[in-house]
């Protein structure tokens, strides 16, 4: 097993990074195609979440592989290698196991605990398996990812530690009210259809909404999300699916809005988002299209000394409201000139001797001092204090007639909506800062200890799956060397009965197998621990098998394996019946 990842996430990268280097789904089939085309990598997946990109494949050289799966993530992603090598990790073998693994777990995910990666490693993995770029390798490692997470979710208390993002996002555009308080009643219009579109959905309705609008670019599946909603006893939702075409009107409809769809540019401009509120409540379009005003800072008087008309500095080139006490006044300036400046502040007088001994004739002091400071001015454009403005108090934000939810990577929703009274945005940006504080739960140990013994368990599958075909030749190789021997038997023996023949025939096979017996269940044992891989080599070395011997062997396995995976399959599809 020579498993390399080679990702980055939001814990390596910033949002607006990851917005910049996200992958659709025909970049996503195109890397995978050109990795498995690459010569370190004989198969890959992908996995690509609003919050994460990475790039599995199963390579015989590291540093070769890791600048391969580097080139051709920057490739796809659009971003330059040197701009995105700084967000990148890696991890290589029982590391990168440890990783997916903690991935499936909801350990590395922005909302600790989360099960939604669970559906995206499934369809990561149906993705590469319908490209035929994922191997033996990459099948059973998202395959064991998912039986992990699912263990993590169902021995743990792992889901107290944090909610979906979906949760997680409503919690934060509730602002502390209880979601099912803050979202009785209202009306919720939903963009996309998706996995996570559909738990938005689902989330909604059963924290007490009054209607669900599905808009999605597919008519079919926004209709069939609605009917689910619509269907489900369990809530008393109306639900029904719209065309893109109708966003702008149902948005002045809305009170909640939940985007994430595969969009790669702008779902809702601020534009649009504020012709919906303006349509919604009546208001003007200055007062809707107009930015909260942003914090201001009060004009300071000139602050007097009593004595300007003495002061070393053109006061012509200073601006109004501002003090000549200033620090950006003495920037620069030498220590003579520094100690005529202060004493003039000071209100002292300036001992012209002492300014003489540093500089020389005193009465050439003071123009050079006062062309210095008003060249200053003149650069600087005014003199700040050394003390902060105080702020004036900002004007209240009126409360929010539109929720906005931004789901997606890249962004669905522009982020210049947030300027926009009357409107709330929160997105994965907002979303990321707002749970690097979210308190860990004690089950995240125990979740960590799993992951650590499925680790271990998978390498040790892995190492002895992998000398399986070596010990099969050998044991080949055996047999054919009975067998030759046999008929050598019977050539110098032709009146051999065949009671005879079968009791020697038996009587050699034992003897073989019972030699080979304790060598080939020693040698899987060894190589079932780290390090083992050797074991293979050293066996195949030994006893001079075939190289090509020990291929067939594997080949013949994955071939029986396929087949196996498609009679499971058609045995499924007969006994469900038509659809």
């Amino acid at each position: 097993m020579s498993l390399l990842v080679v990702g980055l996430s939001h814990r390596s990268a910033p949002v607006n990074m990851l917005d910049r280097a996200s992958l659709s789904l025909d970049a996503q089939t195109k890397l995978l195609q050109d990795t498995v085309a690459a010569e370190p990598a004989t198969e890959a997946a992908v996995l690509a979440t609003c919050n994460r990109i990475e790039l599995y494949a199963d390579v015989d050289k590291f540093h070769a592989g890791v600048a391969e799966l580097s080139t051709l993530l920057a490739q796809h992603s659009g971003v330059g290698l040197e701009e995105l090598t700084p967000h990148l990790y890696v991890h290589y073998e029982d590391r990168a196991v440890h990783h997916m693994f903690s991935v499936a777990c909801g350990l590395d995910s922005m909302v600790v605990g989360e099960g939604q990666i669970l559906g995206q490693i499934k369809d990561s993995l149906a993705r590469a398996q319908g490209l035929h770029t994922a191997g033996r390798l990459m099948n059973d490692l998202f395959q064991q990812s998912l039986r992990v997470g699912k263990r993590a979710h169902s021995e743990t208390g792992i889901d107290r530690a944090g909610q979906s993002l979906v949760t997680f996002g409503l919690e934060q555009l509730a602002l502390g009210t209880p979601v099912t308080t803050w979202a009785q009643g209202r009306k919720a219009l939903v963009i996309g259809a998706g996995s996570m579109s559909s738990l938005a959905a689902a989330t909604l309705a059963r924290a007490g909404v009054a209607e669900i609008v599905i808009a999605n670019r597919t008519a079919d599946r926004a209709e069939r999300l609605a009917e689910i909603l619509t269907e489900d006893d369990g809530t008393e939702v109306l639900a029904r699916a719209v065309p893109m075409e109708s966003v702008p009107f149902e948005l002045t409809r809305a009170d909640v809005v939940v985007s994430c769809t595969g969009a790669t540019g702008l779902v809702l401009t601020a534009e649009a988002i504020a012709a919906g509120v303006e349509g919604r409540v009546g208001a003007q379009p200055e007062t809707v299209r107009g930015e909260v005003p942003e914090a201001r800072t009060a004009p300071l008087p000139p602050v007097s000394t009593g004595a300007d008309e003495d002061c070393p500095l053109d006061l012509a080139s200073v601006q109004p409201g501002f003090s000549v006490m200033g620090e950006a006044a003495v920037a620069g300036m030498d220590a003579a000139t520094l100690e005529q400046h202060a004493a003039w502040a000071a209100g002292g007088t300036v001992d012209r001797r002492r300014a003489a001994r540093r500089g020389g004739d005193a009465d050439r002091v003071d123009p050079e001092l006062i062309g210095a400071l008003a060249a200053t001015a003149a650069s600087v454009g005014r003199i700040p204090e050394r003390r902060r403005p105080e702020l004036v108090a900002e004007p209240p934000r009126p409360e929010p007639v539109l929720y906005l939810l931004d789901l997606a990577m890249p962004r669905d929703i522009d982020a210049a909506a947030h300027r926009l009274a009357g409107v709330r945005l929160v997105d994965i940006e907002k979303l990321a800062e707002a749970s690097a504080d979210a308190p860990m739960a004690a089950d995240v140990d125990q979740v960590r200890r799993i992951v650590s013994h499925e680790v271990a368990a998978f390498g040790a599958a892995q190492r002895a799956a992998h000398i399986t075909p070596t010990v099969v030749a050998l044991r080949t190789m055996a047999a054919d060397v009975v067998a030759g021997e046999i008929a050598r038997l019977e050539g110098r023996l032709p009146g051999l009965d065949d009671k005879h023949r079968a009791e020697i025939t038996q009587t050699v096979r034992r003897v073989v197998d019972k030699l080979l017996h304790a060598p080939t269940v020693r040698v899987k044992q060894l190589a079932a621990e780290p390090g083992g891989a050797g074991y293979a080599d050293a066996l195949r070395t030994l006893f001079d098998l075939d190289p090509e011997t020990v291929a067939s062997v594997s080949r013949a396995e994955e071939s029986t394996e396929k087949n196996a995976k498609i009679a499971a399959n058609a045995n499924i599809a007969e006994n469900r019946g038509p659809a």
